[in-house]
């Protein structure tokens, strides 16, 4: 006698949860492969700049580190304006990261793909990525997105929350 092979309701109920969880699992990986590397340029004594680029790999952006005593040339060389700049400088997809950039903000840029040179945080605001402090409370802050002749507001953060 031949053996029925007619799934149950039950079977194909777990059976979906898996595929599901599956997927899941599988599309930050496939999209954390699609991201292009990240070479961040930064002052060997700054330990901020550290911080944010574990910021920046726990987010699932590769990135390479070049550690320079001078970025400013490589900023004037890449279009940040001199009121934008920070204390380190990154480039990837053909955009220009200036300062403590928000992993997230990144992602957007590169999915959106708007005409500019690239993204920018001025300063070092408290609570930004890289920039917390155990016990104080993180600044209102503005990213800013740049061309060469025009700067506007690109997303408003407190710490890691975009608002």
């Amino acid at each position: 006698m031949a053996a029925e092979l007619s799934p149950s309701r039950r079977g194909l109920m777990i059976a979906a949860g898996q595929v599901g969880v599956a997927l899941a699992l599988w599309r930050p990986a496939l999209a954390a492969e699609g991201l292009p590397k990240m070479t961040v340029t930064r002052d060997p004594s700054c330990g901020c700049c550290g911080d944010w680029v574990e910021h920046i790999r726990a987010a699932g952006i590769p990135a390479e580190v070049i550690e320079v005593a001078d970025v400013v040339p490589l900023k004037a060389r890449l279009g940040v304006p001199e009121a934008l700049m920070s204390c380190h400088t990154a480039e990837i997809g053909g955009y220009v990261v200036e300062g403590h950039v928000p992993a997230d903000a990144i992602k957007r840029l590169l999915a959106e793909r708007p005409k500019a040179i690239g993204l920018a945080v001025a300063g070092m605001p408290l609570g930004s990525p890289g920039m917390e402090v155990p016990g104080q409370p993180p600044q209102n802050y503005e990213i800013k997105i740049f061309s060469a002749d025009r700067q506007h507001v690109f997303a408003r953060y407190r710490g890691l929350q975009q608002i």
